[in-house]
């Protein structure tokens, strides 16, 4: 199980990073919020482990944006902030659990095993594209021929609402509507990128330009 831990207090951070380590878990430590937005942008976690009060993007604005871009890993603050609209607000911006510190570490060990069986309790789902291509629409991964495929988060919306809608042609404006969020503009330009992008993955073949009306997901 592969953990990002976004703390700014780098003693703490280490200590817990061992600590998980040592009962075997990944553990990839940051230490502001920017560098933890790439860090997820880039690579696939099973459980995030957020700070709030960190530099640049704090905890809450961080997941806040994650699950405005569907990214649906569990996540658990870790926090000194411990007043009742402090743990509302964790919870409203997408949080699955909420450690006040200081906290026991096994009782963080204890949270994290039991969110990660809850989570992977549910059956994964998967649908196959072409042979050897398949898509998991719970974890996100596309699987091309054995290898997994990191896709961009827009990627993994577009690529689901086009499989939720196959043989179907799907408007410019749907996609708009459920790729982008109200606060991030979107572009024709950038919608091209992604598409272009899932071509080279799954053949151009598969998603066809239906001129000035949107896109359609061709499968035989």
């Amino acid at each position: 199980m592969k953990i990002l831990y976004l703390e700014d207090d780098i003693a703490l951070s280490e200590t817990i990073t061992e600590f998980l380590c040592d009962e075997g878990f990944e553990v990839v430590s940051v230490y502001d919020g920017e560098e933890a937005l790439e860090a997820i942008y880039r690579d696939n976690f099973d459980m995030l482990l957020l700070d709030v009060n960190v530099p640049h993007i704090n905890g809450f604005k961080l997941l806040q944006e994650l699950r405005g871009a569907n990214i649906t890993t569990p996540a658990i603050f870790t926090t000194s902030l411990n007043s009742i609209d402090d743990l509302s607000k964790g919870y409203d911006v997408g949080a699955d659990d909420y450690i006040k510190k200081p906290f026991v570490l096994k009782e963080l060990l204890f949270r994290i095993k039991a969110l990660l069986k809850r989570e992977f309790k549910i059956q994964n789902e998967v649908t196959q594209i072409t042979q050897g291509i398949n898509f998991n629409t719970l974890t996100h991964e596309l699987i091309l021929h054995d290898q997994k495929v990191l896709l961009h988060p827009k990627e993994v919306l577009l690529l689901k609402l086009l499989l939720k809608h196959k043989n179907e042609c799907v408007s410019f404006e749907e996609i708009y509507q459920n790729v982008w969020s109200f606060e991030s503009p979107h572009s024709d330009m950038s919608l091209r990128t992604y598409i272009k992008n899932l071509r080279k993955h799954l053949g151009k073949e598969r998603i066809l330009s239906i001129k000035k009306v949107g896109y359609k997901f061709v499968q035989e």
